[in-house]
């Protein structure tokens, strides 16, 4: 799920637009003219406004559409080569049916000039054969949110230091779920639903989903749908869904099972946007009463890329545009700290992350934790097919979850469906 709108109202008088004396875009020429930018987001619209200013030989027609409908508006003018736009953003979920499309412009040349000060695994990402086809402003890392006051309790302490350690690696993490459930007599689950391990437990995997167009089931995937069985077995998660009712209201504190007992979720995970997009404006009562750690595996989760078409008419601009957005420092870090967003700029990155204090988290410093995180990402996983292929597996793993299917009779219908819809 896309973060929520941003509401950035001092935006425009914090941001001043991208540094004139930057790195080059390109050798295309000048960069002038006219540009056409779609987008899912407002966070964009809001660049658009700082880019023009700094840039007054460009003029930008924009437009958003929201993210379901995206990719249904984008996909039928590239497909027929008319009224595509010039720039577009892209979401997590689909960017990558883009960058292995062979219809985006190559960015290589802003990557290579500005490859020393990014952030490794968004560029990952927007890389296909050797070549980088789209960019991002952002880094998503993963990390373990959890309520102090029920670390305190049943743990023994709510330092972020010392609760770490009951969450280093994911047998660790199922004990400390038997600890939890034990010392609340059954009251405390680890995590509200069995979804919140999904990107964790996936981003371990060796291989993606396909290899030499054959699927691929990693053991990372048998091992979250046995972490998925487990949790729901031993009574260890709080029997809801991702962005449900159930889920938001254990967020704050007021989650209750079939029989009305309360039911404390002791953590959530969730990326960078989670924090001030998800928990923040769904549990304000719960301010002060979390914390963050790495818990047990880096991962990551969403994210807006940057591309262009490969046949705009105004190549120079669009690369300029795109640049501006994802590499410039003077505009990054205006950007990073009107929003708090995690840039995926190292230079912006090192100068103010020792600058935070979350009241939310109790003063902790989420961005210098965020930072360190994002640089064991690994983004060469991800694949255009993923988001077509992780849904087929979900419907599976919740078969075998709900005890529907067994394990090998719910891998062995994701594989004849992953066949036949995607003839791999």
């Amino acid at each position: 799920m896309k973060k929520l709108v941003i509401l950035l109202a001092a935006l425009a008088v914090v941001l001043t637009g991208c540094s004139k004396n930057g790195e080059s875009a390109s050798a295309d020429g000048k960069a002038e003219g006219n540009l056409v930018v779609w987008s899912f987001t407002d966070e964009i619209a809001q660049m658009c406004e700082s880019f023009k200013e700094s840039h007054p030989d460009i003029t930008i027609e924009y437009s958003m559409t929201p993210t379901d409908q995206f990719p249904n508006k984008l996909d039928p003018v590239l497909a027929s080569g008319q009224g595509v736009p010039d720039v577009f953003g892209l979401e997590a979920a689909f960017v990558r049916k883009y960058v292995e499309s062979g219809l985006l412009l190559d960015l290589t040349d802003i990557y290579e000039a500005n490859k020393d000060k990014l952030i490794a695994y968004p560029v990952e990402v927007g890389t296909y054969d050797g070549k980088v086809y789209a960019m991002s402003w952002q880094a998503a890392p993963g990390a373990m949110f959890y309520r102090r006051s029920l670390a305190k309790q049943y743990l023994g302490t709510d330092d972020p230091a010392e609760v770490q350690k009951y969450f280093t690696d994911f047998n660790k993490f199922l004990e400390t779920a038997q600890t939890l459930k034990d010392a609340s007599n059954g009251k405390c689950v680890v995590v509200s639903t069995t979804g919140d391990l999904f990107m964790p437990i996936m981003a371990g995997r060796k291989d993606p989903w396909v290899v030499n167009d054959k699927l691929v089931i990693d053991p990372a995937a048998i091992e979250y749908m046995e972490m998925a069985k487990t949790l729901r077995d031993n009574g260890f998660e709080g029997r809801v869904a991702q962005w449900s009712e159930g889920w938001f209201a254990g967020m704050k504190g007021s989650l209750k099972d079939e029989n009305g007992n309360a039911v404390e979720v002791f953590s959530y995970f969730l990326p960078t946007w989670g924090l001030h997009y998800t928990l923040k404006p769904n549990a304000p009562e719960t301010s002060g009463d979390w914390a963050m750690i790495p818990g047990p595996v880096s991962y990551r989760w969403g994210g807006t890329w940057i591309g262009a078409y490969k046949d705009t008419k105004n190549p120079a601009a669009a690369k300029e545009f795109i640049r501006c957005l994802t590499c410039d420092d003077e505009f990054m870090e205006a950007w990073a700290t009107s929003t708090g967003d995690l840039v995926s700029n190292l230079n912006v990155v090192n100068k103010i992350k020792d600058t935070y204090s979350e009241p939310f988290l109790n003063g902790q410093n989420h961005y210098a934790e965020f930072a360190e995180m994002a640089q064991n990402v690994n983004g060469k996983l991800t694949q255009g097919t993923d988001q077509a292929i992780e849904a087929l597996f979900q419907e599976s793993v919740t078969a075998y979850v709900m005890g529907e299917k067994s394990r090998d009779q719910a891998l062995a219908d994701f594989q004849a469906q992953v066949s036949s819809q995607l003839g791999l």
